[in-house]
């Protein structure tokens, strides 16, 4: 009897708990129907709410110098424009409704212009205030081999330091959602994977997309085993989605859509693998392996020879000796952003030119006027 009470006390207990968490307190007359109700309703409260909050997150795009970022975009946002350089850092953004009747999703999307010769601009979309739903995207461009290393190195590293600072600036008042991100990192990647001690997670959700595979494709077999093999080995050690795109095939432009939308708007990841290098890439973080990529594609030459302070390292200097680096002209190739057409304007430009010429006169008068008083100094 006594034992028989005990549970009655205990199922009563219970139903007090989930009718106070039905946002209400337990009568005596409830029935389990009613509790049940409550909880229902209180369910679909909640829901209602979180519906009607409008949900925002950011998309960082950098990489190769002309190697298709702006085009990407304009794809994935459905925009029937003409891409044209990107100078410096560009902005714009894209909506979509999560259902009937409900405020529509914000994803801001980031472009940083100029390669790697403007690589600290990095510093101003990555904020305090965007940190926790930022993502990363580095397109690179695969018809340019040689430089495919140096640029994925320089922006990688230029990012995750902003991305560190900017982490570490939250985690004075906010340190509860710092850890949140740290543990974020590492979702990607399963704790039995074999690779958990292996590799180097990327501070944000990155993803790697290499760019104009209608002219990688008609490279030479070898090479592009190489540049494969190699982009999954960074990706793999990252923590970072890998693939393939094309501006010229719908397949691959599915296939991107699908991971800008995870991205932007939350959508579920696809979980497709595509590892074959005669076919465009795609493969979603966490689902490569080191044992399936192998070792680094070093020919002829000694891997126990090559002296690397880690894997990453090792696959450079491999990846090096193939497509060595070449010396790029990007500062010297990047304009004045106030003499571009792209971005012309009228009362401006007038004011601009008048601002020139009164700076040149200013000039000639303090050179004459220095030239006057050296005489002077000299007569004296």
């Amino acid at each position: 009897m006594a034992a028989g009470l005990g549970r009655s006390r205990r199922r009563r207990s219970g139903v007090e708990r989930a009718t106070v968490s039905a946002g209400r307190m337990p009568r005596s007359s409830d029935t389990l129907w009613d509790i049940a109700v409550a909880q229902v309703s209180k369910m679909n409260e909640d829901k209602e709410s979180e519906d009607l909050e409008i949900k925002e997150r950011s998309v960082f795009f950098l990489g190769s110098k002309s190697g298709g970022k702006t085009t990407i975009i304009l794809r994935f946002l459905d925009r029937d424009e003409v891409s044209k350089p990107t100078l410096a850092l560009e902005y714009t953004f894209g909506r979509r409704a999560r259902g009937h009747n409900t405020p529509k999703d914000i994803a801001h999307f980031w472009e940083l212009g100029g390669g790697t010769s403007l690589s600290d601009l990095a510093q101003i979309p990555i904020t305090v205030d965007n940190i926790r739903t930022l993502s990363v995207v580095l397109v690179l461009d695969l018809s340019l081999p040689n430089d495919l290393w140096p640029s994925m190195e320089k922006l990688l590293s230029v990012t995750k330091d902003h991305i560190n600072k900017t982490i570490n600036e939250l985690g004075k008042n906010d340190s509860i959602n710092v850890n949140e991100i740290k543990q974020r990192t590492w979702k990607t990647l399963q704790k039995n994977h074999p690779d958990w001690e292996l590799v180097d997670p990327f501070p944000l959700p990155l993803v790697i997309i290499g760019s104009k595979y209608d002219i990688f494709q008609n490279f030479e077999s070898e090479k592009r085993k190489v540049i494969c093999k190699t982009l999954r080995f960074v990706a793999h050690y990252y923590g970072a989605s890998l693939l393939f795109f094309s501006n010229k095939s719908e397949t691959t432009a599915s296939k991107l859509r699908s991971v800008l939308n995870s991205l932007a708007f939350g959508s579920d990841r696809s979980k497709t693998v595509s590892t074959e290098y005669n076919k465009p890439l795609f493969v979603p973080a966490g689902m490569d392996s080191l044992s399936q990529i192998g070792s680094p594609p070093a020919g002829e030459v000694d891997l126990g020879k090559i002296n690397a302070r880690n894997p990453i390292d090792l696959w450079k200097k491999v990846y090096e000796r193939l497509f060595p680096c070449e010396d790029t002209k990007e500062f010297k190739d990047i304009l004045d952003p106030a003499k571009c057409p792209q971005y012309a304007e009228l009362e401006v430009d007038v004011m601009r030119s008048q601002k020139d010429q009164e700076l040149q006169q200013y000039k000639r008068n303090s050179s004459k006027l220095w030239k006057e008083m050296e005489f002077d100094t000299y007569g004296r």
